[in-house]
């Protein structure tokens, strides 16, 4: 509700009603500054966002990272926001100049609020889980109240604006009920921050604890660098700049070419209705068809409903018709890139080895508002241009105003948009197969990619194997198997390690020694240990089961916390891997094993069951002859 009553709604409210109709030059000329102040404020804050991301982060307070900026965002965004909706007690025509610093320092403080809530909030997903379908399945949901919020705006704007409006103005209402509307939308802005904030708990997930804090100097190079990330954001800011100048150029488009302000709530209580089912049908969509091809005919039913839009004129049917084709795409494209970026994490968690999630999810809001800032030039400048400010009405505007309006609300979008969904096709390459193949690689390099949490690196700790010899105990019970006869090659080769493999009879994994976590995945299917003595070891369980993205596998402990030998680490349920397909044999292999000197198999066949004795392994002297120490 609040983006966009800010990004849709407040440009009208400058453009038509903040100033006196009587001095049609110097309000132009005041539109032309406020707009254009707007959009500096907006490429300036581009520099800013991403530190605000880095700063959540590094937020570790008694209420967690997010809740914090959410409810501050909210409580004083809220406020910032229904001062602006208001002429500051005449102060835009008694003294031009300071209204126009004040509304800059109000606007820029409001904007930065903003993104500490809207960071924060989106932050969450990645949070909660790694895998793309479990991220597509939260962020559906939160999208459909995102659809609700953002749509009901349209619905409630103009009978609220004229239930507190002194003269309605032609349908148009004045200052006061538009005032009073900001009020409301910045009251359920901060009352729905406040339910955030009271009626969640954060937990430590297993993506947070393999953050690594980056440097402030290092914000924009950690950006920079992962090309993915980049090119979608080029797609995603000509993308969201075409269509928000489209979007607030709709309730102009009700005013004054059609000439009926009051029908635009039907257009959005249509969108508000269908948008939630757009919304649900994400999930299916981008499984059955991929993300990219999702993302391709959206564009597509885009540019058909700006045809028919540019054509419907005066016609309600066609022009609801066209909006409401607009319309439904709009939220799809929303969860594709937030998907692909959501994913970009694990991306350059492998190509540079470490991971930034609130960072790395800042981008999309920096990209709104980097396209409400295009939109607000564009649209401010068309309404100058089409004659659409304070005083005029539909049957003010010309033919040649019709003409410079449509030019600006949909030929303008449409090339952006084709750009944009240009790049995406010769640049943006990750999927969701990519994505998994990614996933498994950081599985594979599990000592190479993810952060001991501790001052030492893992090539360091891979070194450190203490004289004391070590009893490797049974992870699980089952029947015991040669890695060497396990079907995935990786492990049969040697190439992961050195060890064995349990065919199970129960899907409860235990700790094979006193260790710690070094390492937790997406999947939840496997996890790598440090025994106190130096051994590093990776548990996985069955053959493919990456693929299931998580489903029937649950995760006791998270990286970095020490556990005792026989302690329940990872349970799973064997008829889901059997019902996917999968073969369920665990495997088990010590990575560092070229740095052990003894490694004795105490059974190498038969039953086995949790806590059985499997290896037994030493260092009695290392290269120099002398113990080293973990």
């Amino acid at each position: 509700m609040f983006y966009a009553t800010l990004s849709t709604y407040f440009m009208i409210f400058i453009t038509s009603h903040l100033f006196d109709k009587s001095s049609s030059a110097s309000n132009d000329k005041m539109i032309f500054y406020i707009t254009f102040i707007i959009g500096a404020l907006r490429i300036v804050e581009l520099l800013i966002d991403p530190f605000i991301g880095n700063a959540i982060d590094n937020t570790n307070s008694r209420w967690g990272h997010f809740k914090p900026w959410i409810l501050a965002g909210g409580t004083i965004g809220s406020v910032i926001l229904a001062i602006l909706f208001s002429n500051m007690l005449g102060l835009n025509e008694s003294n031009p100049l300071m209204y126009l610093i004040v509304f800059a320092v109000l606007y820029i403080t409001m904007d930065i609020f903003y993104s500490f809530k809207d960071v924060g909030f989106w932050s969450m997903i990645p949070a909660i889980s790694f895998d793309s379908a479990e991220r597509e399945k939260t962020a559906t949901f939160a999208r459909v109240g995102s659809n609700i919020g953002q749509n009901i705006v349209g619905v409630i704007v103009m009978p609220l604006v004229i239930f507190f409006s002194i003269n309605k103005n032609s349908g148009q209402g004045d200052l006061r009920g538009w005032f009073m509307f900001a009020v409301t939308v910045g009251f359920i802005s901060w009352f729905s921050a406040v339910i955030v904030a009271m009626g969640t708990k954060e937990n430590d997930s297993l993506l947070r604890k393999n953050t690594e804090k980056t440097r402030l100097r290092d914000v924009f190079k950690v950006l920079a660098r992962n090309d993915q990330l980049m090119w979608l954001s080029l797609t995603y800011c000509l993308y969201t700049a075409g269509i928000q100048i489209t979007n607030a150029s709709q309730l102009y488009y009700f005013t004054y070419i059609m000439g009926k302000p009051g029908q635009y709530s039907i257009l959005m209580s249509i969108n508000m209705i269908v948008g939630i089912f757009a919304v649900l049908t994400f999930p299916p969509l981008a499984q059955k068809f991929s993300r990219r091809n999702v993302f391709f005919a959206c564009i597509a039913t885009m540019l058909v409903a700006m045809l028919i839009f540019a054509f419907a004129g005066s016609n309600l049917l066609l022009v609801l018709i066209a909006a409401v084709l607009f319309y439904i795409p709009q939220p799809l494209v929303f969860l594709v890139v937030l998907m692909i970026i959501s994913d970009s994490v694990e991306y350059g968690q492998l190509k540079f080895g470490h991971r930034d999630e609130s960072l790395t999810l800042a981008v999309r809001p920096l990209l709104d508002k980097l396209g409400g800032a295009i939109s607000n030039w564009v649209v401010g400048a068309a309404a100058v241009l089409a004659g659409m400010t304070a005083g005029a009405t539909a049957s003010n505007i010309s033919t040649s105003g019709h003409v410079t309006f449509k030019l600006f609300m949909f030929g303008v979008p449409a090339l952006l948009m084709l750009i944009g969904t240009f790049i995406f096709f010769k640049k943006v390459t990750l999927d969701e197969k990519e994505h998994a193949e990614i996933v498994d690689e950081l599985e594979k390099t599990w000592h190479e990619h993810l952060e001991t949490g501790g001052e030492e690196s893992m090539q360091e700790i891979e070194k450190k194997v203490s004289a004391t010899t070590t009893s490797y105990k049974s992870p699980i019970d089952g029947a015991y198997v040669n890695l060497a006869d396990v079907s995935d090659e990786n492990f049969s080769s040697g190439n992961m390690g050195k060890g064995f493999a349990i065919k199970p009879t129960d899907g409860k994994v235990y700790a094979p020694f006193d260790g710690t976590v070094e390492a937790t995945f997406p999947t939840r299917h496997a996890i790598g240990l440090r025994s106190d003595t130096g051994i590093l070891t990776l548990i996985h369980i069955g053959i493919g089961t990456v693929k299931m993205q998580g489903t029937g596998f649950v995760q006791y402990v998270q990286k970095g916390d020490h556990v005792k030998q026989g302690q329940e680490l990872i349970e799973f349920w064997q008829p889901a891997i059997k019902k996917a397909g999968y073969d369920d044999t665990v495997m088990i292999v010590v990575t560092n094993f070229k740095d052990i000197k003894d490694f004795n198999y105490i059974k190498d066949a038969g039953d086995v069951t949790h806590g059985e004795e499997i290896l037994n392994l030493s260092n009695p002297d290392n290269d120099d002859g002398q113990s080293t120490q973990s």
